[in-house]
């Protein structure tokens, strides 16, 4: 009877050994695979990401004027200057009104039409490609465009004439009082349907049944909307928001540069153009550096808080 369970005994921790034989074996195949694949690509992250962020931080630290004059070492003057120039809180200024009004009349219409996409009522493949469209046309093409449209004999203002509504008819984009909204809507305009498309997606992939069931109890489309398809896609709408405000914050600056170079005056100045313009149009590295670090400084806490609000919690 002892043989027996001392054999037993024997049989299990032969069982035992060879088990933890295995996991290691697996443990140090991840890792191979890990040194093999991982290191490659972070050793590329460090060389074409981290390294130019660092050396956007030791640009704004000096004073260089060109890229082929020499460079001087200046400390924190490039900081004590942004902190006074009258056009950097101009343009911030504008940047504040561009997310306050661009990010909602975006992403709230994209989310709407996205969820009646992922309805599948007849005909969403045709819209689907139409809100797409957009998206398609480069940034040049999309900027003449609304060129030919809110220029002073453009369609915009032919439109207001055929309606009787003269007094309404502006140069779009000379006039102070429009210049900026002009452009706010071009980014609205072109996000609606990219942004709809992501959604429809992500919310295309939500269980038909959950819908279903909330009509088979009376809920209306309004409820379903923000009762059930929201919050099973709040952490997707998160991501598009953060998406949506780094475009704001550095890209939506190439209409700008195409359109009104900042004007009339500093009417249509945002802090991605004015970025532009003192690297490559006045040539003050050092400085366009200064305004990129305060960018990415503004755009990882604004990140953070886009995160917070919209974090997907069950």
């Amino acid at each position: 009877m002892q043989i027996r369970l001392t054999g037993h005994s024997e049989g299990e921790l032969s069982a035992s050994s060879a088990q933890h034989s295995t996991i290691r074996r697996n443990q140090w195949r991840r890792r191979v695979a890990f040194l093999a694949f991982g290191v490659p690509a972070m050793v590329w992250f460090l060389v074409w990401m981290l390294w130019p962020l660092i050396n956007m931080f030791r640009i704004s630290l000096l004073r260089w004027d060109g890229l082929v004059k020499a460079s001087t070492f200046i400390g924190l003057a490039n900081y004590q200057r942004m902190f006074t120039d009258d056009l950097f809180f101009y343009a911030m200024r504008n940047t504040g009104i561009h997310l306050l009004f661009g990010m909602p009349l975006a992403l709230i219409p994209a989310f709407f039409l996205g969820f009646f996409m992922s309805l599948r009522l007849p005909g969403f493949r045709a819209f689907r490609f139409i809100f797409f469209i957009p998206a398609m046309v480069s940034v040049a093409a999309l900027a003449m465009m609304f060129y030919g449209i809110y220029m002073p004999e453009g369609i915009l203002n032919a439109v207001l004439r055929l309606l009787g509504l003269s007094a309404w008819t502006h140069n779009w984009l000379a006039d102070p009082k429009t210049v900026f909204g002009s452009i706010i809507f071009i980014d609205i305009w072109t996000g609606i349907g990219f942004y709809a498309v992501l959604f429809f997606a992500v919310l295309s992939n939500l269980p038909n049944e959950l819908y279903e069931s909330a009509r088979l109890d009376g809920a209306s489309l309004w409820t379903i909307l923000w009762r059930i398809a929201f919050p099973l896609s709040k952490g997707f709408f998160g991501v598009v928001t953060m998406l949506h405000f780094l475009w704001i914050l550095t890209s939506a600056a190439q209409n700008v540069l195409i359109l009104t170079k900042g004007g009339p005056g500093h009417y249509s100045l945002t802090l991605g153009y004015y970025l532009y313009n003192q690297a490559f149009v006045t040539q003050r590295l050092g400085y366009s550096q200064a305004i990129g670090v305060f960018l990415f400084i503004v755009g990882m806490v604004g990140l953070v808080i886009i995160r917070q609000i919209f974090r997907q919690t069950d």
